[in-house]
């Protein structure tokens, strides 16, 4: 079957509009921006909403700015932030190269034209690049409903596979993203052809002090980890000096971490080995970018 089944249309002007349709019409409407995952899935009859509702129009929710209130400093990027805008943005490069890294790997330019970063996220494919990229580096998400906002840490946003925490009349507004002076961060992935699902993908962000570990981040993609991360490596490494050996055993942590399912993009141990390798290289891509050079003897 490959015919969408009969649907009522929606066009919300603004959040508050969007969120009382969503209200009104409970768990049986869906929003939609790009429509890139929707509309698949619904051409599948995997997704039969009643109504959908168009949110291109709620370009309040399309920014990237930098935010500081009191100890807190944060890029703010809305959920109606294209791909495009988040890969020519200097801002993001400037404190997150793993966005860029991840978004250049995005599906093609139709996608990264019309993909939003909150229908990515919302969609909680767990090959999904940005959710890796969220987990990474511990990204803030904000929800709205008419009742108010709330925070879920990205690590906590979705319950499984295509699965989130966002109630039926809730929606995803905003992404934060802590600003972190000196951090590097990177994001490497397979993929069976340009522009695919992931076989495997691996993020990573580092806070050095010298060779000194002081934060860091592991996300990982298509690899079955719980919520997207790796916390046995990241635990590993933290208070540690960085080096040749201590990079590898994180990789082994890593691949420990996941829970790879065997299918047409290959069997079980070789993602496993993909998740450990591909930790491997974020993790030196990232140090690199903080400043960190491999010291003869390490």
């Amino acid at each position: 079957m490959q015919t969408p089944a009969p649907v009522d249309y929606a066009r919300a002007h603004s959040v508050e509009e969007a969120l009382e349709l969503l209200e009104r019409y409970g768990p049986e409407s869906r929003l939609i921006a790009g429509g890139h995952s929707l509309i698949p899935m619904m051409r599948l009859r995997i997704a039969q909403p009643e109504l959908v509702i168009d949110i291109n129009d709620l370009t309040e929710l399309n920014y990237i700015r930098s935010v500081a209130t009191g100890d807190s400093h944060y890029l703010a990027i809305g959920a109606m932030t294209r791909h495009r805008a988040l890969l020519a943005s200097a801002v993001i490069g400037e404190h997150y190269s793993i966005f860029h890294d991840a978004e250049r790997v995005i599906a093609d330019p139709l996608v990264r034209n019309r993909g939003t970063i909150g229908g990515s996220l919302c969609q909680a494919d767990p090959a999904e690049d940005l959710s890796a990229v969220a987990a990474t580096i511990r990204a803030d998400l904000v929800l709205r409903s008419s009742s108010g906002s709330r925070i879920v840490p990205a690590r906590e946003f979705t319950d499984g596979p295509y699965d989130t925490v966002l109630q039926d009349a809730e929606m995803l507004v905003e992404i934060r993203l802590p600003i972190r002076p000196g951090a590097g961060s990177a994001y490497e992935k397979v993929e069976r052809r340009a522009g695919d699902w992931a076989v495997a993908s691996a993020g990573a962000f580092l806070v050095l002090d010298g060779d000194l570990v002081t934060d860091v981040g592991i996300g990982l993609a298509a690899v079955g980890a719980d919520h997207g991360c790796a916390p046995e490596a990241e635990e590993y490494l933290l208070g540690k000096d960085l080096t040749d050996e201590t990079i590898a055993e994180a990789g082994r942590l890593a691949a420990e971490c996941s829970s790879p399912s065997a299918d047409q993009r290959g069997p079980v141990v070789y993602k496993k080995h993909l998740a450990d390798e591909l930790t491997r290289r974020a993790l030196r891509r990232a140090a690199a970018r903080a400043g960190w050079r491999l010291q003869e003897g390490n």
